[in-house]
């Protein structure tokens, strides 16, 4: 019995040891670069609470801003919202645009062409809205025009839409610059929200489809106005403006709650903002590249 009773103290002395050695060496890796790295890349258990299509309004043959573009939203998203980003242009008019449009389908599966030819005030927005029941192979909670000269924060757009309206929603950034009130006049074209079944209103009323030339972001705001519809509408100021000193009234500094800056039309401009909100951050987990931040 001694001699068991000296065993089983030897086989506890051991076991209590690997245990010690176990811990030590968890505690080890959770201090490592490595895992400091990869840790925050991990995504979150939960279910998105809602879908949200972006589309970004633009022409085929800007290629070198879709591909900037791509790389700027292709590293954010959001634990709220399962958001996916397309580039909305008209007809090709051009064969090298077949060509290269092709490539970028085959590889990014991120643009919509639409059927028009490429305008500005000439209905190329209302396309865009009244096409999408059509020919998306899914329905999302929320649809989102915006330019491509703004930058949007995924994860604050997606909070601030998180306790919204799910149904007959209208967000933006509310013209005049200086007006708080966004059931007066329209949205700004920087980007604005619509829900889905607002989406499918302007699909089929003929209040928009006889009302197509013209301002068209102003346009919009007619529409719902003349529909009765919209009313829920939620202009998210100071969080989304025009970079600054470049729209008067409609622009200010940078600030840390921002959601979308508007009129980025310079490499330096981009180069401010992205640097301003640390977009790059996540290099500092990986050594080889600290030598450039």
């Amino acid at each position: 019995m001694r001699q068991r009773g000296l065993i089983l103290a030897a086989f506890i002395s051991l076991a209590l040891f690997l245990l010690f050695i176990f811990i030590s060496f968890n505690a080890h890796l959770l201090k490592s670069p490595l895992l400091l790295s990869i840790a925050p890349q991990e995504p979150s258990s939960a279910p998105p609470q809602f879908s949200l299509l972006i589309g970004i309004l633009t022409r085929a043959d800007k290629y070198d801003r879709r591909h900037f573009l791509r790389l700027v939203y292709g590293i954010q998203s959001s634990p709220v919202a399962h958001i996916d980003v397309k580039f909305i242009f008209c007809n090709l008019t051009k064969p090298e645009q077949r060509v290269l449009v092709a490539l970028e389908i085959l590889r990014f599966e991120d643009v919509i062409i639409l059927n028009c030819m490429e305008n500005m005030n000439s209905g190329k927005t209302y396309t865009y809205f009244s096409s999408l029941p059509q020919i998306l192979r899914r329905q999302y909670d929320y649809v989102m025009k915006a330019d491509d000269d703004v930058f949007i924060r995924l994860a604050p757009l997606a909070l601030s839409l998180q306790p919204l309206p799910r149904l007959d929603l209208y967000y933006g950034f509310v013209i005049p610059c200086a007006s708080t009130n966004p059931f007066v006049e329209y949205m700004s074209g920087m980007g604005f929200v619509l829900s889905w079944d607002l989406v499918e209103w302007i699909a089929e009323s003929d209040i928009p489809g006889n009302d197509t030339f013209g301002p068209e972001d102003k346009l919009v705001g007619k529409w719902l106005n003349m529909g009765n519809k919209a009313k829920n509408r939620f202009s998210n100021k100071p969080a989304m403006y025009d970079y600054p000193g470049t729209n008067g009234r409609c622009s200010h500094e940078l600030i840390p709650e921002t959601v979308a800056v508007h009129r980025l039309k310079r490499w330096d401009q981009w180069s401010n903002v992205l640097h301003f909100f640390n977009v790059t951050h996540r290099l500092k987990h990986y050594p080889e590249f600290r030598n450039i931040l």
